[in-house]
């Protein structure tokens, strides 16, 4: 599973075999549950005397309401601001002391914030998130934490997404894509929604997600699951849950697309066009048989420089500079299935969509050689299996996975499941994205008029 987005499943590395085993295999992830109802897991790595410490909550822009886009990324941002304990920014300060590194990143299905430290700094970090947990400051102060913050996220708005024409032009295309789904607002929120947002949202927010019943801590690094356990009775046992958490999510099916559109941006700070189309594909949490077979057929289609995408249009015709395919799969709900490429110079956007269609349409018709499915097979489980060589990918990793509701035992079946994906699911599995019958969004990225 490869994740996508603001954090954003597995990450996925470019790495080739899979006959090595993770650096956890002797000390296999555990887990366990406070009174509280906060969820513990402990993921072993003993090589370096060192840690990282996440709180996943399950909040994240899904879970909006209606007009308040985007807060759920700011109380990210006022979560690192000031509680009744610790002064105004003195919470990164005192991590960057200790020597540790720290941030915190939000999603449609949730927000994680983490901190790693050489071990012995663990209690500490536990007794800060414990802290801005239950004591944050949150008032009307215009000079105070949420407000402040608000304005941070305008701006951070105006940079990333304003300012940038592709990061613009997706934004478009996912709120058509998702149009009606609780994912049709990006996650940092449209600016105006975000201008209104108040104190009070902010306090009611807290209160309704930030709950221990409502998190899930992981560790992983040089503990053992009785020093976690201790740590977490001490730091986090004594938070009473507020009963305000949901049980339930905005999760639902993601609606069909009811027909095929273009939408086109021209901007002069673009130098290259870029031709994409997003179509219909799914998510480990929908259909996970599915999501593994798409995902071995992405990669033997467009899944880098020996696919068969890249292959035939790049290096035989030459008629792009790159083209590729890839499924946004570990999110909870469907996301779409994405073929894009760049057009050498003088070639029309509308001529490599002809030239990359008709050369799927090829390659859906003469199917898949065993090869090299076995290859893009072997490549994404290796990729799974390497990943857990990176103690922050491994914290990642888990979290990810267990905030969307899979299990330990599910999230280490990954490398097997992909190596059992036959040629024909593979092949099946693409045929069913990409079918002649399917709608889809393409977009256009362009130049501004006159700079062609």
């Amino acid at each position: 599973m490869k994740r996508i987005l603001v954090a954003v499943g597995l990450l996925a590395f470019a790495v080739t075999g899979a006959s090595a085993e993770p650096a956890s295999a002797t000390n296999p992830p555990s887990t366990f549950q406070l009174d509280n109802g906060m969820q513990v897991v402990v993921v072993p790595d003993h090589r370096a005397p060192v840690v990282t410490h996440m709180v996943w909550y399950k909040v994240g822009a899904v879970d909006e309401a209606p007009g308040k886009s985007g807060i759920a990324h700011l109380f990210e941002h006022v979560m690192f601001k000031e509680t009744k304990n610790i002064g105004p920014e003195e919470f990164t300060s005192i991590v960057q002391r200790s020597g540790g590194q720290l941030n915190a990143f939000t999603s449609w299905d949730y927000t994680a914030y983490f901190e790693r430290v050489h071990k012995d700094q663990l209690g500490k970090m536990m007794e800060l998130e414990a802290e801005r947990m239950v004591n944050l400051i949150i008032n009307d102060d215009p000079k105070g934490p949420f407000i402040s913050e608000r304005d941070v996220v305008k701006e951070e708005r105006r940079q990333r997404i304003d300012n940038n024409p592709g990061a613009l032009l997706q934004e478009m295309v996912l709120s058509e894509f998702w149009k009606g789904h609780p994912y049709e607002i990006t996650v940092i929120g449209l600016m105006d929604e975000v201008n209104a947002l108040t104190p009070q949202d902010g306090l009611d927010f807290y209160r309704e997600y930030y709950s221990p019943e409502n998190a899930i801590l992981v560790v992983a690094g040089d503990v053992t699951e009785e020093e976690v356990r201790t740590l977490a009775q001490v730091h986090y046992a004594p938070i009473q849950p507020t009963g305000q958490a949901h049980a339930g999510r905005k999760w639902q099916p993601v609606a069909p697309l009811a027909e095929t559109k273009l939408i086109t941006h021209a901007d002069p700070k673009v130098r290259q066009p870029v031709w994409s189309r997003y179509y219909m594909g799914t998510s480990f949490s929908r259909d996970r048989e599915t999501a593994l077979a798409l995902e071995v057929g992405l990669e033997v289609l467009g899944g880098g420089t020996t696919s068969r995408l890249y292959q035939a249009l790049v290096e035989q015709q030459k008629l792009a500079i790159n083209v590729a395919t890839f499924a946004w799969t570990t999110l909870h709900d469907e996301g779409p299935a994405v073929i894009y490429g760049t057009p050498v110079s003088g070639l029309s956007l509308e001529a490599l969509d002809e030239a990359v269609m008709a050369e799927i349409e090829k390659v859906l018709a003469e199917g898949f050689t065993e090869d090299e499915v076995r290859r893009a097979r072997n490549k994404l489980a290796a990729s799974a299996i390497y990943q857990t060589d990176s103690q922050s990918s491994m914290a990642n990793h888990y979290g990810a996975n267990l905030v969307l509701g899979f299990t330990l035992e599910e999230i280490a079946r990954y490398p097997e499941e992909v190596r059992q994906v036959s040629a024909e699911e593979a092949l099946a599995a693409v045929r069913a994205v990409f079918g002649a019958d399917r709608n889809y969004i393409t977009s256009h990225l362009l130049p501004a008029e006159g700079d062609f």
